[in-house]
């Protein structure tokens, strides 16, 4: 097949249609190789998020023949068939912005509630964890955010109900980080209450979609629903717990974290710059913990040493934006 013919959607939030494209192709072309032939060659105004080309950044999500696929891993000629035509859209349950490209920003915005892993307070130094717990929670790292599950959740897709549901990839997240023999927070209330982990009823068509052949269902999400279930539902734990007189759990609750927005120094105060000197004092030894009742962490000392001209005596950071810095003494302007 020398060339084949791409239905794009182009549009946006008001509205939009398919445009036809045709496209030589080569031996081993991908979808994404197709959409840049496009750009190149047919049309600059072309919109389509994109990053490393290698399966790893999660970016080119979209629907190729209405299937949630990555556009740097789709072979034209797997999708291509016998009429040589292929159509490409944005995925759907978020909303658009230019042709392929939508706003995802709400899936970081939930998981920016989550609390980070918190080492508890008895947790050993350095960790020392079995194999078995190495290899539960290995697998939910290889997420790669590409929100294809988000897409196809039925929740958030069919009945737009993010308010009750963060979706399958924060559940992968949520379980990551309760599954974690050493973490020291107490995340079940969170899970069933803000999570929303009762509102999936396990169709699994998240699992099919993962590109990292993630088990989001049968490894996160089911074992997250039993834990849960242990709590609030177990008849026969419920009584044990009465009869042992067995106290309540004494973990801090993962639902009184509250994100960071911004940095603050040790009265409160948010300061025009945040300063942290070579040493590892400065602004930054004020900053305590985001979530109370968690001590605030000791600052990891810093390393001497190193080529010269690369650690600098100080480094002035923006107080808003972290991968924000500039050296002392320069304009705010430059």
């Amino acid at each position: 097949m020398d060339k084949v013919t791409l239905r794009v959607f182009r549009g946006d939030a008001e509205g939009g249609a398919e445009q036809e494209y045709e496209v030589p192709t080569f031996p081993g072309m991908v979808v994404l190789d197709a959409i840049h032939h496009i750009q190149q060659h047919d049309d600059t105004t072309l919109s389509c998020r994109w990053n490393c080309k290698a399966g790893k950044c999660g970016s080119c999500s979209a629907e190729i023949n209405g299937l949630p696929r990555l556009l740097c891993k789709s072979r034209v000629r797997d999708y291509a068939g016998e009429s040589g035509t292929i159509t490409v859209h944005p995925i759907k349950t978020f909303p658009l912005v230019k042709d392929l490209v939508t706003d995802v920003s709400w899936n970081y915005r939930m998981s920016s509630r989550i609390a980070p892993f918190t080492p508890a307070e008895n947790a050993p130094r350095p960790f020392v964890m079995q194999q078995i717990d190495v290899d539960r929670i290995q697998e939910f790292r290889k997420c790669i955010e590409c929100f294809l599950c988000q897409d196809v959740c039925h929740v958030l897709r069919d009945h737009d109900r993010k308010d009750i549901f963060y979706g399958p990839r924060q559940m992968i997240k949520l379980a990551n980080l309760d599954m974690h023999p050493y973490d020291g927070l107490n995340r079940r209330e969170m899970i069933r209450e803000e999570a929303g982990v009762g509102a999936c009823n396990i169709t699994k068509c998240c699992t099919e979609v993962c590109p990292e052949h993630i088990h989001i269902t049968d490894n996160g999400i089911i074992p997250l629903k039993e834990r849960v279930a242990d709590i609030y539902f177990d008849p026969v734990l419920w009584l044990a717990r009465k009869l042992m007189f067995s106290e309540p759990s004494k973990k801090p609750s993962a639902s009184d974290f509250q994100p960071v927005t911004f940095f603050t120094n040790g009265n409160g105060e948010t300061p025009d710059v945040v300063t942290a000197s070579a040493n590892g004092t400065g602004g930054t030894s004020g900053m305590t913990g985001a979530v109370r009742g968690i001590p605030p962490q000791k600052p990891l000392p810093r390393m001497e040493g190193g080529p010269p001209g690369v650690v600098k005596s100080e480094i002035e950071f923006h107080p808003q934006n972290p991968n924000i810095a500039r050296a002392p003494g320069t304009d705010k302007g430059e």
